[in-house]
């Protein structure tokens, strides 16, 4: 009998939770625990890591998981390759819901970068208007260019203090372009870090930043473990066996 594990967090992986459960098959949808308010889903629902690989290996055979779909983040590089190890450890199918990352076109201003670190690099050494759009796990090394003036945005407000002084929004997405436009113009933003996340939830902002002509430092994502990916949850649910039922 089939129960599948979601490792979710995403809006692809909220959309494949709808379908999936209006299908009527067996799954639990898993959050990683870095949203304190995470949306409801019409799953059961659990939320934490695992402790590793070796724990999400003792939680599919415990809990009798028959199939892992790992819908996290692209940059939730760690929690993909335990899945990889896991699943492989025990057994398990597996498949990546992943949309394909942006793609520059010739009227984008990207500076690309492998990492964090040469983002931070990237940066300009005068002082400027720095969008981070990373999320609040990656601002510590920006730490090491504290004389700009930081906008950051969080589901959450941020726990403790900053690495620097920042202008922090706190909202959930998606967003609009018309949105971003003025976000943007009324900080007088001049810099854009993003993560090449993919799909269209996220991609306003880069909208916004050729339709201003704004320079956007790009981190590439990281190399994870080759595994079975598709980009829709369409295909995902073809694979558990269904047809999806809702937009997908």
């Amino acid at each position: 009998m089939m129960r599948a594990l979601i490792l979710g967090g995403t809006a692809d992986a909220n959309l494949l939770a709808d379908n999936v459960s209006r299908a009527g098959l067996d799954a639990i949808y898993s959050y990683g625990g870095r949203t304190r308010a995470p949306s409801n889903q019409p799953l059961p629902t659990r939320i934490g890591g695992f402790g590793g690989a070796s724990g999400l290996a003792d939680y599919i055979r415990r809990e009798g998981i028959t199939h892992v779909v790992d819908a996290t983040h692209p940059f939730a590089a760690e929690m993909s390759r335990n899945a990889t190890a896991a699943c492989a450890e025990t057994g398990t199918p597996l498949i990546a819901l992943e949309r394909a990352p942006w793609a520059r076109t010739s009227n984008d201003n990207w500076i690309e970068v492998a990492d964090i670190a040469s983002a931070v690099a990237a940066l300009p050494e005068h002082r400027a208007r720095v969008f981070l759009a990373i999320g609040r796990q990656h601002i510590a090394p920006f730490g090491a260019r504290p004389q700009h003036a930081y906008t950051l945005r969080f589901v959450d407000p941020p726990e403790g203090a900053l690495p620097f002084d920042a202008d922090v929004i706190v909202s959930r997405g998606p967003f609009t372009l018309d949105g971003e436009l003025e976000m943007m113009q009324v900080r007088g933003i001049e810099w854009i870090v993003a993560r090449n996340s993919g799909g269209s939830g996220a991609h306003a902002k880069i909208d916004a930043a050729r339709a201003l002509g704004l320079p956007v430092i790009m981190v590439a994502r990281p190399q994870l473990p080759k595994r079975l990916r598709v980009e829709s949850v369409a295909e995902v649910m073809q694979w558990l066996g269904h047809r999806a039922c809702l937009g997908a």
